[in-house]
C-alpha cells in the first residue's frame, strides 16, 4: 500500500499536501481500494468556508457512498474538475491526478493534529 511521505493523514482515509497557504486534499490508496471502483464524485462546496472535520462532499462507489471530510479548515477554491468526467482516476492515482479539491487554509496549525505517513500506517495496522 502506497502512503507517501510528504502528506498529511486523518483518521477518515483524507490526505492533505501543503504548498504554501494552500493544500491540496484527497482520499488515500487504503481509501479507495476499501471503496473500490469509484463511479461519482459529488463536490458542490467550491467558494465555501468549512470547519475542519466538516464534510466536503461524496464519493460513490458500486458499493457504497461515502462523506469526504475536510482535514484541516479553509476554503474551497478548486475542485478537480477531470474526475467529473473520469471519477476513476481517484482509483489510479488518488496521490497524483486523483486529487479532490484545493483548499486555502485558514488555520495552518490544525496540521498539527493529523497524522504522518507512519501514524497512519499504524493506524491501518491496527
Amino acid at each position: 500500500m502506497n502512503i507517501p511521505e510528504n502528506l498529511k493523514y486523518t483518521k477518515d482515509h483524507e490526505w492533505v499536501r501543503v504548498e504554501g497557504e494552500e493544500a491540496y486534499v484527497g482520499i488515500t490508496d487504503y481509501a479507495q481500494g476499501e471503496l473500490g471502483d469509484i463511479v461519482f464524485l459529488e463536490i458542490e462546496t467550491e467558494g465555501e468556508e468549512l470547519a475542519k472535520e466538516e464534510v466536503f462532499g461524496t464519493i460513490e462507489a458500486v458499493k457504497t457512498v461515502s462523506d469526504m471530510f475536510m482535514p484541516v479548515g479553509g476554503e474551497v477554491l478548486e475542485v478537480n474538475e477531470k474526475l467529473e468526467a473520469s471519477p476513476e482516476i481517484v482509483n489510479k492515482d488518488p496521490y497524483g491526478e486523483g486529487w479532490l479539491i484545493k483548499i486555502k487554509m485558514t488555520n495552518p496549525s490544525e496540521l498539527d493534529e493529523l497524522l504522518d505517513a507512519a501514524a497512519y500506517k499504524n493506524l491501518l495496522e491496527a
